[in-house]
């Protein structure tokens, strides 16, 4: 693709515009830790809500939505939608929590909730774990999307798209910390939503499309492998079993408690909890982390899933794409390039709007990325065991030398990934069955940190022994794999939770008095803390109300969704049927909310 001179114009001022206000808080960053990893603790909800939604919108996502939508039709996507309860859950039960807490990283938790040499064991192992090995991980997807694009638009190199998006990344990470992370985040998220429904409207008005009916009626008859149907919100349960039972019943009533994944992990965690410890108040944390989930389901996918749509009728085969781009390399042909394939439809200007969009996207992910991994390395692993007594300073320096370093390590990565939906499958196997433990751990005073330990060492080492069978050519189905790492993990940590030993007395006490966990697994230590029942009545949250909001939260949150798609498709009496469900149940979220507050006498 060409670009004219207008649109390099509109890339250079978008880079401008999200990149310049960030250059101002690199003395603030600099300050000290608390400023440079949490923001000193004073991000209000919406710039922290915004952050969260921008940070996973990168330049992988819509691949991925592509090669879902294209493999498994609109259905597909329930593998990520039905992270709504997750998302949903932490708004309810765990913000205010985390909030409380006052621990700068998530890890720091570890040594708040547990006690012993395992505690720490447990903190300065996934610390390395994620904060270098998984995080990598995650940002080598993100930048082989990157790579994709860019092969597609400009033809470039692997390594001459890494060079250019490390150069901007890495300046930016290291310089103005956390606070330059968020206000980049909040600039980009409006660039990258003008552009991708910008690319779903001009996709659209392609002769071979035909506008939105057009779509629906070419889609209508056209049918995937096995009968699918790609326009369907649903899965066929009837026909197309598998496929149901993998993308629709094994998330809804397995996958969203039981697997831990970057932004959508049970009980909140990773960047998501890094938003929460930054929040100004706990009340601004709990509507940072609604506003996130309402933006990253209902605002974002359908500019996406139009464009995926589209592209089955543009490009039906791979190889179509390989004969519309003849120069590409054959290693990056995917059904996740066929997003960027289509890229072509847009006029003059908007191409450059586009750009400018996938670099802001990128840029988001991998700055939150880059400052929440070396969060953990240096905070979690450098500080805890190493250098214990310096001063500040030296621990923001540590912080900046440990960004390059996440930043090389994570290129390198890139040359060994195929495709952003293979990565996102992998990512889930190797988190599954470690969800419930995250879950209850707040909950549960008898969870200990050798229950944190059992449960990563058994799910990594199912999933390697399932690698290892699949290379011997006894391969099983992606969520018979889930199910079987899932049952495992989860009886060795239940096991290691009444044999392995307890945490001490002490700590469990001073937990309690200072997060105020709720609900009867406390009963035995706020007895021993010598708090009455009336008491933690007084100030502990309400079950029922905060099971309400939840299920009416997520009732919202899919009828919302839902009613968009369907008004898209012009199914318009389904559509405003699907308006009044989420009127109704967004009114019961406002009135769960009012009354938790009304509740509650404390605030952080």
């Amino acid at each position: 693709m060409r670009l004219q001179l207008i649109d390099w114009i509109i890339v250079v001022a978008s880079l401008l515009i999200c990149f310049v206000p960030a250059l101002f808080f690199g003395k603030r960053a600099g300050k000290n830790t608390s400023e440079f990893f949490v923001s000193g603790r004073s991000v209000p909800w919406w710039l922290a809500g915004l952050s969260m939604v921008a940070t996973t919108f990168s330049s992988d996502t819509p691949n991925l939505v592509t090669d879902i939508v294209r493999r498994q039709g609109v259905a597909g996507n329930w593998v990520w939608w039905a992270f709504v309860m997750t998302g949903v859950a932490t708004v309810f039960f765990y913000a205010r929590m985390w909030r409380r807490s006052g621990v700068m990283t998530d890890l720091e938790f570890y040594e708040v909730r547990y006690s012993g040499k395992a505690a720490g064991v447990v903190r300065g192992f996934r610390a390395l774990y994620l904060g270098f090995f998984f995080n990598c991980m995650i940002m080598a997807s993100v930048n082989l999307a990157a790579c994709k694009i860019a092969a597609i638009l400009f033809g470039l190199e692997r390594w001459q798209t890494l060079a250019f998006v490390g150069l901007l990344n890495v300046v930016f990470a290291t310089h103005s910390g956390l606070w330059g992370v968020l206000v980049i985040d909040m600039i980009q998220f409006f660039i990258k939503m003008t552009a991708v429904i910008a690319a779903a409207y001009f996709a659209l008005k392609l002769p071979e499309i035909g506008g939105m009916s057009g779509l629906v009626e070419k889609l209508s008859t056209k049918t995937g492998p096995n009968g699918l149907n790609y326009l369907s919100i649903l899965p066929d349960f009837t026909n197309n079993w598998d496929i149901a039972f993998t993308v629709f019943i094994m998330p809804i009533a397995v996958q969203w408690w039981a697997v831990w994944y970057p932004g959508a992990e049970p009980g909140g965690g990773s960047y998501i909890a890094q938003r929460m410890l930054s929040s100004k108040s706990e009340k601004d944390s709990l509507r940072a982390v609604l506003f996130f989930n309402v933006a990253h389901y209902v605002l974002r996918p359908w500019p996406w899933i139009l464009v995926g749509l589209c592209s089955i009728i543009v490009f039906p085969e791979l190889s179509d794409i390989q004969k519309a781009f003849p120069n590409l390399d054959p290693k990056l042909v995917g059904h996740d390039i066929a997003y960027p394939a289509m890229l072509r439809c847009l006029p003059a200007g908007f191409i450059g709007l586009m750009v400018g969009g996938l670099i802001a996207a990128n840029s988001s992910t991998i700055l939150t990325h880059l400052n929440w991994g070396a969060s953990y390395l240096v905070h979690d692993f450098y500080r805890r065991f190493f250098v214990k007594d310096a001063d500040e300073k030296h621990y923001v320096w540590a912080g900046r030398m440990a960004t390059l370093l996440l930043f090389f390590s994570s290129s390198a990565t890139v040359f060994v990934l195929d495709s952003a939906k293979d990565t996102f499958d992998m990512i889930l196997q190797v988190g599954a069955g470690t969800g419930l433990l995250y879950l209850l751990r707040w909950f549960w005073w008898r969870i200990n940190a050798w229950c944190e330990v059992t449960a990563m060492i058994s799910s990594f080492a199912v999933s390697i022994a399932l690698l290892i069978l699949k290379k011997q050519g006894i391969a099983f189905a992606t969520s018979t794999n889930l199910l079987i790492t899932i049952v495992f993990t989860t009886v060795c940590w239940l096991l290691a939770a009444y044999f392995a030993p307890q945490t001490d007395r002490k700590v469990l006490i001073d937990f309690y008095k200072k997060v105020r966990p709720f609900g009867p697994g406390w009963s035995a230590v706020r007895q021993e803390a010598g708090i009455s029942e009336q008491e933690a009545a007084a100030t502990h949250e309400n079950i029922p109300l905060a099971l309400l909001g939840w299920v009416a939260g997520c009732m919202m949150i899919w009828s919302s969704l839902f009613s968009v798609g369907n008004y898209l498709y012009g199914r318009m009496g389904l559509a405003a049927g699907l308006l009044w469900v989420f009127l109704i149940t967004g009114g019961a979220v406002v009135w769960v909310i009012n009354q938790l507050w009304s509740d509650s006498s404390t605030e952080a």
